[in-house]
């Protein structure tokens, strides 16, 4: 074997480190979920239905392949992503995933025809309703994923706290949900709670990340760049 073969043989076991870690549907989730910000074990272990012991478990993997990092408060271990540009990579797969598998794009339609009406408001028509202050866009993920990041002009009532807020939100704008992205439905079940009350609501199918990507995107056609 000579020298450039084996190099490359070398560089290409290492890039498959990542998609061996990346290939249980477990740890993508814990992935999307830290792309929302830092989380402890116990709150990942809630939020996907594992027990304690399996979000560890899965952790340690994706740690091993230098995908999360970690720090200690108290008797909390809190994780979070390890590079910003591992939040862009899952947006990416999911865009990619959503156009050449059409079983996702069945599950969407399936679980939104449980919601009735729900059509999402486009990026460009939020944008320039917001711009005319035609609609509120309001944050229904846990607050402290509000605080990490969100889209800027949004304003944060968890989901679970919607319905005490009602009386607050302004009766001449519709309202426009947004929670972690496309597959999260934290925002499809805040529109039905305004709809139910006789809000004029709206869901917005992108979250923070998408959002940047559409920002990013429309300053380099402005700038005259390529968007590769």
């Amino acid at each position: 074997m000579n020298v450039e073969r084996k190099w490359k043989d070398q560089l290409y076991q290492e890039f498959a480190r990542i998609g061996k870690c990346l290939s249980s549907p477990k740890r993508l989730e814990l992935m999307d979920l830290l792309a929302q910000g830092p989380k402890s074990v116990d709150q990942l272990a809630k939020n996907t239905g594992m027990s304690v012991a399996n979000v560890s478990q899965h952790l340690q993997t994706l740690y091993d392949s230098r995908l999360v990092r970690f720090t200690k408060k108290g008797n909390y271990v809190i994780y979070e992503l390890a590079e910003l540009s591992i939040a862009d990579f899952m947006v990416s797969l999911h865009s990619l995933s959503e156009k050449q598998l059409v079983e996702i794009q069945r599950l969407k339609t399936e679980i939104l025809q449980h919601h009735e009406r729900m059509e999402p408001i486009e990026l460009e028509k939020l944008v320039e309703r917001m711009e005319k202050g035609e609609v509120l866009l309001l944050d229904v993920r846990p607050r402290e994923e509000y605080e990490m990041a969100h889209i800027p002009g949004a304003i944060s009532i968890p989901v679970e706290e919607l319905e005490k807020h009602l009386a607050s939100l302004p009766a001449n704008k519709e309202i426009v949900a947004y929670c972690r992205g496309p597959y999260c439905l934290m925002s499809a079940q805040a529109v039905e709670i305004m709809r139910t009350k006789g809000i004029k609501a709206s869901r917005l199918e992108e979250g923070v990340h998408e959002w940047h990507h559409y920002v990013e995107d429309s300053r380099r056609s402005n700038e005259g760049g390529f968007i590769l």
